[in-house]
């Protein structure tokens, strides 16, 4: 069951891994910044990357992946990395991370559409129900109705926040599928390692026009806490979440893969509860049962 679904189950993975990741970018995000962040937990990735490719294959770095596969790996990382990114993190930052990642459930039906328009991907009916069952446990763990509104429901939060995790969304669908096309039968640790490279150049670009950036950089380097909880960040996400991602897409649709994903808005609610000492409702866990019977869809 586990080879026939290894995509499925890597899905999973990420989102579990991404869980941590978000709840650890949030917090060291609204500490020194999304831009500083977004870089560091770059560059610490890289050297857990190095020491990995170094030690399974002897160098530091990926040498032997084709040109194809460094080109299009590179614009993935470009788009999904810096851009994606960028404005996922800043989201975290103005509407914090439930409502951001409610935003980003939106990937899956965007990813699927680019993954039809590029890839050629088709989906079963199975997996369509799936996805809608899935999408629609999040969307009632997320939402609420507003009593002063006759009961609608509506996102009482900044537009430039839903903006900017909307943006976000757009970017990590395109980055799955550029990384999809560009890794094809590579290893996806390693395939991980040459977006990162790729993301560290595009943010050294920004980062020598950014005089604001350089100072928020700094300041993060000189806080022990924020690289600490960066450093945790760091290695659930770029490293072992993000690589387990394309693990992913490397055995399923993109579409299914990237529902799976979206259950982070779920999982995050245990750690909320434990961590955090939010309250728990009846209608997060319901929504969360329902996501889970979306997940158990998409494994039949």
């Amino acid at each position: 069951m586990f080879g026939e679904n290894l995509g499925e189950f890597a899905a999973l993975g990420t989102a579990i891994c991404w869980t941590v990741t978000v709840l650890a970018f949030e917090a060291s995000g609204r500490r020194v910044g999304s831009f500083a962040v977004n870089i560091i937990r770059l560059c610490m990735a890289f050297l857990v990357f190095c020491a990995l490719t170094m030690l399974l294959r002897g160098s530091p770095l990926p040498l032997d992946a084709t040109t194809h596969t460094w080109v299009w790996l590179s614009v993935s990382g470009i788009v999904g990395f810096v851009l994606g990114d960028l404005f996922l993190f800043r989201a975290f930052v103005v509407v914090g991370s439930r409502i951001s990642m409610l935003i980003m459930a939106l990937v899956p039906p965007i990813t699927a559409l680019i993954g039809w328009a590029i890839l050629g991907e088709t989906l079963t009916v199975v997996e369509v129900v799936g996805m809608v069952i899935t999408v629609s446990g999040i969307a009632i763990v997320i939402l609420e109705r507003n009593p002063a509104e006759g009961g609608q429901i509506r996102l009482r939060h900044p537009l430039v926040g839903i903006l900017l995790a909307f943006s976000g969304a757009i970017g990590q669908a395109t980055g799955l599928v550029l990384s999809k096309y560009g890794m094809g039968e590579y290893n996806p640790f390693f395939a991980t390692q040459i977006r990162v490279i790729a993301a560290m150049i595009g943010f050294g670009v920004f980062l020598g026009f950014a005089r604001r950036g350089r100072r928020s950089v700094r300041r993060a380097l000189r806080d022990r806490k924020a690289l600490s909880i960066i450093g945790l960040g760091a290695f659930f996400g770029p490293f072992l979440g993000v690589s387990l991602s394309l693990l992913a897409v490397q055995h399923t649709a993109t579409g299914v893969a990237s529902t799976i994903i979206s259950i982070v808005p779920v999982l995050i609610i245990a750690p909320a509860a434990l961590v955090f000492k939010e309250r728990v409702t009846p209608r997060e866990i319901v929504g969360a049962v329902i996501a889970v019977a979306g997940i158990a869809v998409l494994f039949s």
